[in-house]
């Protein structure tokens, strides 16, 4: 086999395994998403999430955690940054003490959530589709 087509064929699974994985993180778009935390923060660090509305512009919000932050207060900490980030077009509510609820008012179309970074250690972060 020659060094051009072993480099050819690499990089052809490399793209194929990159499409793969891009189909399988993009979510469906949808009027509520649960985010569920668990456990706590061992180190400081922040959760960056990007809401995605269908036709509209992506919001991302940024949200500091400190070390030792329970699940319960970090859920409290996100909810408060999307509340201020997002404004009237999302109800934002902290459900069963360590969930967040997001979910869109009015007019606001679907949206898309994704998880864009969390640099905090200790602290797992879910995304769920309602």
């Amino acid at each position: 086999m020659s060094k051009t087509y072993f480099r050819k064929a690499t990089t052809l699974a490399a793209s194929l395994a990159i499409s793969a994985f891009a189909v399988a993180t993009h979510a469906e778009p949808s009027n509520k998403w649960r985010i569920e935390l668990d456990h706590s923060a061992q180190t400081d660090g922040a959760i960056v999430l990007r809401i995605s509305p269908v036709g509209g512009t992506p919001i991302e919000v940024e949200t500091k955690i400190p070390a030792k932050t329970s699940e319960n207060r970090a859920a409290s900490l996100l909810s408060a940054s999307l509340k201020t980030t997002l404004g009237k077009g999302y109800h934002v509510e902290v459900d069963d003490g360590e969930d967040v609820l997001i979910k869109r008012q009015g007019d606001t179309p679907n949206f898309e959530l994704t998880l864009v970074s969390s640099s905090v250690t200790g602290l797992t972060v879910e995304l769920e589709r309602e």
